[in-house]
């Protein structure tokens, strides 16, 4: 079992740490979930049946501890309603990602901004599918979806943040005409 446990955290750990900052926005917690992750290994390995693969499994796990600690935390309906922004009709988050600081590239801050304006689903979708690099199959496992409901999410979730782009790319032209003309 330690040589099975090892071989998992080895291959997975990184993955599944960026998989909880997306989610919980804050490393300190991240690394204290991602604890609760491998415990709760530790307690079921032995009843995986391989019916996914481990990665799967894993970030099946992973996103039930990430969860249980937004229901711990306020109630997971408490904390989305607090999220919402009522006059925009989009979820709002007010701390920056931690890849927001130590990014240097101005379109990748934006995406980062951007993909916080998605739906949980949407999000859940777009990390575990390009930052985690999930196959559909995978992803759809992970979070208990049927491949079709995971396609269209995707599908979604690239319109909002083709369009949040589009949208923050127009007003970043027009900021910049009106520095010039002044």
């Amino acid at each position: 079992m330690d040589s099975v446990f090892q071989d998992l955290y080895t291959k997975y750990h990184q993955d599944v740490f960026q998989f909880l900052v997306y989610m919980v926005k804050s490393k300190e917690q991240a690394e204290d979930l991602v604890q609760e992750v491998y415990i709760r290994v530790l307690k079921s390995y032995k009843k995986f049946q391989g019916k996914s693969s481990e990665k799967t499994w894993l970030f099946s796990i992973a996103r039930n501890v990430a969860i249980d600690h937004f229901r711990k935390e306020k109630g997971w309906k408490g904390r989305l309603m607090e999220k919402f922004d009522w006059g925009s009709q989009q979820l709002k988050d007010d701390l920056p990602l931690p890849e927001d600081i130590t990014l240097q590239k101005e379109e990748l801050r934006q995406l980062f901004e951007c993909l916080d304006a998605c739906s949980t689903d949407q999000r859940l979708v777009i990390v575990m599918r390009y930052m985690n690099e999930l196959s559909i199959t995978e992803t759809a496992d992970a979070l208990n979806w049927t491949e079709s409901k995971v396609k269209t999410t995707q599908h979604r979730a690239i319109k909002t943040l083709k369009d949040l782009m589009n949208d923050k790319s127009r007003k970043g032209g027009e900021s910049n005409e009106k520095v010039r003309m002044g």
